[in-house]
This record gives C-alpha cells, structure tokens and sequence, in this order.
C-alpha cells in the first residue's frame, strides 16, 4: 500500500474543518489539511501575541500550497465556529467534556484528533501501544527492536512529533509504532491491526470523570480490531488480565461512562512476571522468555543482563517483545535492545554523581504509582522530591511506599522534599498514613518549587544517597509539560557546585 496524496486530497478538498487548540498536534492537523485542500479555522485560548510565530507559518504554507489562508479565532472557542464546520479535531490538551465540543455532538457535528486520522490515512499496519504507565519507554523499546530487526520504524504519536506530518515517507516495507493516551483513544472509532494495553491504573482522573470512563478510552485500542489482527494484554493486571482470560472486555458503569463489552476478535499475546504464559513473553526465575505462537520457547536474556532500572522496566520489555515479535522483530533483535538500552530521557534518567550522591530524573513520573515504581526501583538511601499539581489521584500507596523499610531494615526514603501546588496534599496524606500505620514519620522538608527543592535536597542528601525527582503530579503548576520540568531539573543539578 502507497501513500496516496491525490486520493487523499479529494476526500479533503472543501471540507471546512475547525481545530481546537495549536499547540502540537493541533499544528499537524492544520497542516495536513491544508496540504490537502479543506479549508482551516484554528481556536486557541491564548491570543495573538502568544500565537505569532504558529501562525506566520501556517499562512506561509497556505500560500506554498495554493491553499486557502487559515482563519484564526483566538482567546476563546465561540460556538460560532461550529456554524458552518463539517469536522472538529481535538488538539491533545482539549478534553472532549468542553462546551463546545458537545455543543458540536448535538448538532451531529465528526470529531477526531491527530492520531485518529494517522491510522485512517497510513498506507501500513499500526502497532499501536497505551497503558497508565510504561507507554513511552514501551514504544520506544518496540521501535528500537523493529529497527534491529531491519525495518524502517517510524515511532511517533503521543511521543516525539506527530506522524501525521510523516505519512508521505512511510514506504510499504516500513513499520510504524505509536503511542497512544487516553485523550487521543476517546476519539476512536478504529483500532490499529497490532494493540497493546500494558496496564491500567487510576491516572488522569482531572480529566476522566471516572474510572470506567478512563478505563474505556484506553480499551478503544482493542474495541474496533478485527479477526487476523494481534492484542498484547498484561496478563498481571487488574482489568486486562480479565480481558486476556476471558476473552473479552468489562468495564462496569461509572461516572460519565455506561457499561462496556465487548468480545476480543484478535489474536490474544500475553506478557506477565509472575508466571508462563499461553503465548507472549513471561519472566521465568531470572530468565525473560519469549515464547511465539506455534514455535518454541526463545531466552531473550537473564534479568542481570537487562540495564534498566526497576521491575516495572522487565514488564515495560516483555511487552515490547510481544508487540515488535508480532511486527516481525527478530529474536537477535529483541536480545540485543533488550541488553543495551539504557532508558527515555526523563524516565530514572542519571542525571549526575557528585560527592557520593547519585541524582535521578524521573519527571514522568506524574501519578503516585509512577513514583512508587521508582521508589522500588533503587536499594540505596533516598531523598525523594514530590510534587508538582495534583491529579485527583490517590496517595494511599505511595505514602506506604516511601515509609516502608529497605530489605535490611533500614528506611528506603530517608527524607521528603515537597514543591508546587500539591505539596500540602502530600504533606497531609503522608500524616494520615504515619497515624493509620502507627510507623516513624519520614522527615519532611517544604520548598516553594523545583529550584528550592534542589537546594534542600542538596544540602540533606547524604554520600551513598539517591536524590530522585519522582513527583507524582503533573507539571501544569509551573512548566509546560513534564519534559520541561525534567530539563530545569537537569539544569539546576548541573548547576551545583
């Protein structure tokens, strides 16, 4: 199959498309269909100053194009703009439940967003990959395998630049890998030919009114899969080891969200740390095991040879193996990744060793599960740097987590340093625990923000010690997302003398 531009074009041409938000993915979608003759309007909440430079851009390639000027409707979203519109694309940041979007429900008005419209126009197959945590480095992992393994592997989607400004590249012989979220998945109404869900935990639920509401987006991944095609499910999980097992979906009722079910028409992949598996990958004693459908068991290789950090990583691999192996990865392939990658910037990245002090960056760590993850993933002393803005989510676990003791009895997290809008919530959550528990509260320090945490943890931090910057919240109190909070990070520690 062969990127078709023309064909494209004629299913475009004249369709009048309004896209909310321009930042990232709302700039792609401008330009895929400008490239393809709809005409363009453009929302954003920020005004013109802010928007200058996005916009000088997209009139210069209107004009290279011979492509009808964007308009531009900027410092809020009037319903006007659905007055005349024939699709409304969602930016990643514009959550579905605004006015707007359902005012555009009810006049019968098509939504979709970036991703949607890159598994609609792909001239490949999609292996496709979501989950509450993990997504990044499993992407990653899978592309990096399918590269080894000799193909061309275009990875993109909620990672790196949208691939809907590279579909003319994509060649027949290419494999492309995309991450997805459960914002992009809401929109769905197709699902790629190989999917993984590598977990699903509470996450995002600012946004996600409920549970089953956020469980449901991600499930969008297998909803629409058809006989031939692949899922990879992780069979240790609370809601996908039920799928995998039963062969089917269940997402009960909740807020904002009816029941769902549906049966799983795909070939069913399994990957789980805690025993063997029907076909998939499985962690056996200190061996990772890949073990294809109708063909014999494969090592990858033994847990000691792996050299990312943490438990969670040997699952983040196993998953990788069953997604890539199901592309057409090869066994040498996923061995050699699997032994040689040493992470995703931003993910328990070593930052810098000074005095004896090791310092990590763990920025995507934006739920207090990812930073329990990370707390678990080190042996050694550490001073732990929580905060950042709150996503409606639990602490329960992660205070367990940060007062329980090392395996020689000593504490696993000798002080808590707190930023950002969330740190009072902590603060109260790890009181409630210290209280409930009846254990020795871990000491707490309270700092403004990320600069001022650096310093304490700077002066607290001991030789032998791990400063970890695991912050359980989102960034969106301070810095644009988490890579930027990740890059000050790095900089403020570079910085130290």
């Amino acid at each position: 199959m062969k990127y078709d531009r023309d064909a494209i074009a004629r299913h475009y041409t004249g369709l009048r498309v309004v896209i909310l938000g321009m930042a990232r993915q709302g700039t792609a979608l401008a330009r895929f269909f400008l490239m393809h003759g709809a005409h363009v309007t453009l929302s954003d909440l920020r005004d013109a100053n802010q928007l200058a430079t996005t916009q000088a851009e997209l009139v210069r390639l209107a004009e290279a194009c011979n492509a009808q000027p964007p308009r531009f409707v900027l410092g809020g979203h009037p319903f006007a703009l659905l007055d005349d519109a024939d699709l409304l694309c969602l930016s990643g940041g514009v959550s579905p439940a605004i006015p707007i979007v359902q005012e555009a429900l009810r006049r019968g008005i098509a939504l979709s967003n970036d991703a949607a419209l890159t598994l609609r126009h792909c001239p490949v197959p999609v292996v496709g990959i979501t989950g509450s945590a993990g997504k990044t480095t499993t992407t990653t992992l899978t592309g990096l395998m399918l590269a080894e393994s000799g193909f061309r592997a275009h990875v993109g989607g909620n990672i790196g630049t949208p691939l809907l400004d590279r579909l003319a590249d994509i060649q027949a012989s290419d494999k492309v890998v995309m991450e997805l979220s459960s914002f992009q998945l809401e929109l769905f109404t197709d699902s790629p030919t190989i999917a993984g869900v590598l977990n699903i935990t509470p996450n995002h639920l600012d946004r996600h009114p409920s549970m089953s509401h956020y469980a449901a987006a991600k499930a969008n991944i297998l909803r629409f899969q058809r006989r031939g095609d692949i899922c990879v499910l992780n069979a240790d999980d609370a809601f996908t080891g039920p799928w995998l097992a039963g062969g089917r979906c269940q997402i009960e009722a909740g807020e904002g969200q009816p029941a769902v079910y549906f049966p799983l028409l795909a070939t069913r992949l399994a990957f789980s740390l805690a025993g063997e598996v029907t076909c998939g990958a499985f962690l056996a004693g200190d061996r990772l095991i890949w073990r294809p459908v109708g063909l014999p068991d494969v090592v990858i290789c033994r847990v000691s040879e792996v050299r990312l950090r943490g438990r969670h990583n040997l699952a983040n691999i196993l998953a990788a193996c069953c997604l890539a192996g199901a592309a057409g990865a090869t066994t040498d392939a996923m061995r050699k990744v699997a032994t040689t990658f040493g992470g995703v910037e931003h993910r328990l990245e070593i930052v810098r060793q000074r005095n004896g002090v090791l310092w990590v960056n763990d920025s995507i760590a934006t739920a207090p599960e990812r930073t329990v993850a990370a707390i678990r993933s080190f042996q050694e002393p550490l001073v732990l740097l929580l905060g950042g803005r709150d996503k409606h989510l639990p602490w329960d676990e992660c205070a367990a987590a940060i007062h329980a003791p090392a395996a020689d009895g000593s504490p696993r997290v000798r002080h808590v340093v707190l930023f950002g809008e969330a740190a009072g919530l902590i603060a109260n959550a790890l009181a409630q625990h210290v209280q409930a528990a009846g254990v020795r509260p871990v000491p707490v320090t309270r700092c403004v923000g990320l600069a001022d945490a650096v310093a304490a943890a700077a002066r607290l931090a001991q030789p032998g010690d791990v400063v970890l910057l695991a912050p359980g919240g989102t960034s969106f109190d301070a810095y644009q997302d988490f890579a930027a909070r990740g890059r000050h990070f790095q900089a403020l520690v570079e910085a130290l003398p």
